[in-house]
C-alpha cells in the first residue's frame, strides 16, 4: 500500500477488481485526449497486468478512482530514441483517472507512485509514449521534468517518446 494521506490508498490490482477496472478504462473512451477505444484496454491486457503484479488501483473510501500500468513492451523498448546508457528502462502505461476527478491531482499522484515502483523494482530510466494530440499528458509529464527523447509512429498513433532517468 502507498498513501500520502488518509484521502486514498494504492493497492495492487487483484481478480476481484476486474469489473471496476473495465468500468473504469470504458469511462475514458470518447473523453478529450483520450485515444483508446473498444478493443484497448481490454480483459487480455488486464490479465497481462496481473499476473506480473503489475497494475495499480488508487481507491477513494474503497472506491476505485485511478489505475496505473507498469509495461513490458518490447516494441517500445526497441525504439532508436532513447538514451541506452540509462538501462535497464521500465514504462508506464494505461493511466486512467475517473472522469469525476479529472484535474484533482491524482494523475500526478500515479505517475509519482509508478515511477517509484520502477525505481524499487530496479528500473533505471521510465519511458512513456503520449500521443501528440494528448496535450493534457504533456503538460504533466513536463511538469515532473520528462524530455522528449523522438517521435514514433506505432499502433496506427503518433507519439512523443518521452524519458526521465529515476
Amino acid at each position: 500500500m502507498y498513501s500520502h494521506n488518509m484521502d486514498y490508498e494504492i493497492l495492487t490490482a487483484t481478480e476481484n477488481d476486474r469489473d471496476e477496472i473495465m468500468t473504469l478504462y470504458q469511462m475514458q473512451l470518447g473523453k478529450e485526449f483520450c485515444f483508446w477505444d473498444e478493443d484497448y484496454p481490454s480483459n487480455e491486457t488486464i490479465d497481462y497486468d496481473l499476473s506480473r503484479d503489475a497494475l495499480f488501483l488508487l481507491k477513494m473510501d474503497g472506491r476505485l478512482k485511478g489505475a496505473v500500468s507498469i509495461e513490458l513492451d518490447e516494441e517500445v523498448e526497441k525504439l532508436p530514441v532513447w538514451d541506452e546508457s540509462l538501462s535497464p528502462s521500465g514504462e508506464l502505461a494505461r493511466l486512467a483517472v475517473h472522469p469525476d476527478l479529472h484535474n484533482h491531482g491524482l494523475g500526478k499522484i500515479l505517475l509519482q507512485f509508478g515511477m517509484d515502483e520502477l525505481q524499487k523494482r530496479g528500473f533505471r530510466v521510465i519511458h512513456f509514449l503520449v500521443n501528440k494530440g494528448n496535450r493534457k499528458a504533456i503538460r504533466c509529464y513536463q511538469d515532473f521534468g520528462f524530455h522528449i527523447a523522438g517521435e514514433c509512429y506505432l499502433y496506427d498513433q503518433d507519439f512523443l517518446c518521452y524519458e526521465k532517468a529515476l
